[in-house]
């Protein structure tokens, strides 16, 4: 007679023993079934792996959800899953609909190429930092479904930021996280953003500018760069203008005759045009550069998609290396404009006026200023940056009044 085939005991008390001690079949899929919580079954594949699932009937019908592998998940936490779905089958939900609603569900990923495209590229200059920031910083959310984010989690995901980055890093980085789910909240994907219960950490106002001591080792440095960000990098500190502004500036936006520098609307922060007084030393670079740049729309022309310069952060790597000033920033250079025009004695108006600021307050008395004393304030203090850097001051007369 044939040997008979003895299979395994399908209904079994399930313990970590006797689990583990299953062994894969040669064939097909074997479940078993948990003799303690009715509906916990376990799928054991020809490869050996081994998933718990419930299984039950409802109204003659088989439903089965994936509850997760064995050993990741323990018998214990299997079995309380299993009471609680069947606690939500009990009251009529739909859990197989609940699951495949979640499995459809936007990923973090998904939301944020919507919003690239929706929101921040037809609205945003500085989209392209976003996106930086997006992919250096939030890799771990990247395939999370958006629902599944919690406060606590983002909260300790903050907390290690600020430990490896910094803390105005974190601040940064977690304002994109709360708007990417201000978006999805707008959208009715979320109701409330998991984001607006966790605090921002502390944050003092940056002071950092260039001293007169330091003037000397960072125009070295600047020479050292070599061109174009000898120049490019000089018109930031000349000009107290956006390093992305400066980047983008188009001599159709020029007039070295009036001496005068006219940033559109399209281009600025607060949407608002905005005319430079050039002082002499950044009319020389740019007489310089229109020369070089014969033919190009372009101050800083490059091989981009835009045509011109937009990362200038390896080449600041450089000077800061170059002149030991590890500390300063790029708008640090902006800053130290106002900040030798108020050595100067220029007033806050003045120096708002020359920055563009956007203040509410400043603006309406900036609406006042002639471009004049802007100028004089703007001169003066490039005059007394390049004294104390020991270049030579370049003398630069305007052919053009403002007013004509």
């Amino acid at each position: 007679m044939p040997k008979k085939t003895v299979l395994p005991e399908r209904k079994i008390a399930f313990t970590q023993a006797r689990l583990k001690a299953l062994k894969a079949p040669a064939t097909d899929r074997h479940y078993f079934y948990d003799a303690k919580v009715a509906g916990l079954c376990l799928c054991l594949t020809v490869a050996g792996s081994k998933t718990f699932y419930l299984y039950k009937k409802v109204d003659g019908r088989p439903v089965r959800v994936r509850l997760g592998r064995f050993p990741d998940l323990s018998i214990d936490l299997a079995r309380k899953a299993v009471a609680d779905l069947t606690g939500e089958l009990a009251r009529g939900v739909d859990i197989v609909a609940e699951r495949r609603s979640k499995r459809q569900e936007q990923t973090v990923n998904e939301l944020f190429s919507q919003w690239m495209e929706v929101h921040a590229k037809p609205r945003k200059r500085s989209w392209r930092d976003d996106e930086r920031q997006y992919h250096k910083y939030l890799a771990t959310f990247h395939n999370r479904r958006i629902s599944s984010l919690r406060t606590a989690e983002i909260s300790r995901w903050h907390a290690r930021l600020a430990k490896a980055s910094g803390l105005y890093q974190a601040n940064r980085v977690k304002a994109l996280l709360s708007t990417l789910l201000n978006f999805a909240v707008r959208l009715e994907m979320l109701v409330v953003n998991p984001c607006r219960s966790v605090p921002n950490f502390p944050e003092q106002s940056r002071e950092r500018f260039l001293l007169p001591s330091e003037m000397k080792a960072f125009f070295d440095a600047l020479v050292a760069a070599g061109e174009p960000w000898h120049d490019f990098f000089q018109l930031c500190l000349f000009t107290g203008a956006r390093r992305g502004n400066v980047a983008a500036m188009a001599w159709q936006e020029i007039d070295l005759d009036r001496m005068t520098w006219s940033i559109p609307a399209s281009k600025t922060k607060n949407k608002k045009p905005t005319t430079i007084a050039l002082p002499p030393p950044a009319v020389v670079i740019l007489r310089g550069r229109l020369e070089w740049t014969a033919g190009s729309a372009w101050v800083f022309p490059a091989y981009s998609a835009s045509g011109h310069v937009t990362d200038p952060r390896k080449a600041w790597e450089r000077v800061r290396k170059t002149s030991g000033l590890t500390d300063l920033r790029m708008h640090d250079l902006r800053r130290s404009l106002g900040s030798w025009q108020a050595a100067a004695g220029a007033s806050l108006a003045v120096i708002g006026a020359s920055l563009g600021h956007a203040d509410l307050k400043s603006t309406q008395v900036y609406a006042r200023l002639q471009l004049d004393p802007v100028r004089a304030a703007v001169d003066q203090a490039t005059a007394a940056m390049l004294k104390a850097s020991g270049v030579k001051v370049i003398e630069v007369e305007a052919k053009g009044g403002d007013d004509e």
